[in-house]
């Protein structure tokens, strides 16, 4: 007869696996972990697994077929028509209160559409919800609060949960994210919360990574590795879907992005496509000759205000024209400002987005 220990210790998850005690699995990660004996790359062994179809295509990773979730007041999401292939990133862009995150649950079946279908791997979100979950890595924009358990005894739960995962593996994305696992949840900061969310969703090597806002509270440096393990994952042949409100996180990492705006996807198409979107503030300092016209004459250089010895100005596109500008003079402060996705799109396309488009694309048929 099992003890009330062995008990705990062998009670089946919902994933099939076994759901460890907090402190039985990976308790060597802590603060007297080894440095510098980790690979520098971590190889992502993505392991195939076998689905059966349900009308979804075989290469398709995403596939949700005018999806609705309403919930009143013209708040929600409506019909998203949304193909992602398998081995693509994705840039999900869109403000804050703009159905993103609402995708995200309708996807990983946390909650009913009011209309339509989503398939993840051709397995239906609301039918096979868990089979969905085993298949995909989760960063949500905000971890629960696990309290006084340490970052190591919540790697083992999840580990458990997930029937285990590979050590180095782990102790490769604490060296690369610098996350020590020795520490008390409530003690860490707001980006070492962030870290963790990231091993979390990383540590098992999801076929499908599906990520919420993921590089909230970290520093640029961190920034950078996340973005790299990102790049890791997909050449290892992961998928991902990055949900953001900042164009620039998703140009790091993402081949194609949608553009969401009050629950409506307005527009899907190549990054490329879409650098002619983005503006920057620029406020420049000088001393000596103000080079005013030059600027003004620049390409893509607009907005242009003179104050003393400063130019405040907006540049579209492309640096390069006005840095041409600038040669020959004394720079001592130059200070830029990217605005947020929803000026940037309203900057280009105005308060009506969908006629704007379709204006646009009229235009580039008939030219």
């Amino acid at each position: 007869m099992a003890t009330g220990s062995d008990a705990a210790q062998d009670t089946p998850s919902i994933e099939g696996g076994t759901s460890p005690r907090p402190n039985q699995r990976l308790s060597s990660l802590r603060t007297d972990m080894p440095q510098g004996v980790w690979p520098q790359f971590i190889l992502w062994r993505h392991r195939r697994q076998r689905v059966r179809s349900y009308g979804c295509m075989a290469d398709s990773a995403i596939r949700m077929a005018g999806v609705s979730k309403d919930y009143g007041s013209g708040h929600g999401l409506f019909d998203l028509d949304l193909e992602i292939a398998e081995g693509e990133i994705f840039g999900y862009l869109g403000p804050n209160g703009s159905g993103k995150s609402t995708t995200i649950r309708l996807l990983m079946g946390m909650i009913r559409p009011t209309r339509g279908t989503a398939a993840v791997f051709g397995l239906d979100s609301q039918r096979q919800a868990v089979e969905v979950k085993r298949l995909v890595g989760y960063v949500p924009g905000e971890l629960p609060q696990f309290g006084g358990l340490r970052g190591s005894e919540i790697v083992g739960f999840f580990a458990g949960r997930r029937g285990g995962v590979d050590d180095a593996t782990v102790r490769a994305i604490c060296e690369r994210l610098d996350l020590d696992l020795g520490r008390r949840f409530r003690e860490y900061s707001r980006g070492n919360k962030q870290k963790l969310a990231i091993l979390l969703g990383l540590m098992h090597q999801p076929r499908l990574l599906i990520l919420d806002e993921p590089t909230g509270g970290l520093d640029p440096l961190n920034q950078q590795a996340f973005y790299e393990l990102i790049r890791e994952a997909r050449r290892g042949g992961a998928t991902a879907f990055l949900s953001s409100h900042i164009l620039s996180e998703v140009e790091h990492t993402c081949t194609r992005i949608g553009i969401l705006r009050e629950g409506r996807l307005v527009r899907v198409a190549a990054l490329a496509e879409l650098h002619h979107i983005r503006f920057h503030h620029l406020e420049i300092g000088f001393v000596g000759e103000v080079p005013a016209e030059r600027v003004r004459a620049a390409p893509g250089v607009e907005r242009v205000e003179i104050e003393g010895q400063t130019i405040r100005c907006i540049v579209k596109g492309s640096f390069d024209p006005l840095v041409k500008a600038l040669q020959g003079a004394t720079v001592t402060i130059l200070n830029s400002h990217e605005p947020s996705l929803e000026e940037a799109f309203l900057g280009y396309y105005g308060s009506d987005p969908e006629n704007a488009l379709a204006a646009e694309k009229a235009g580039e048929a008939t030219g």
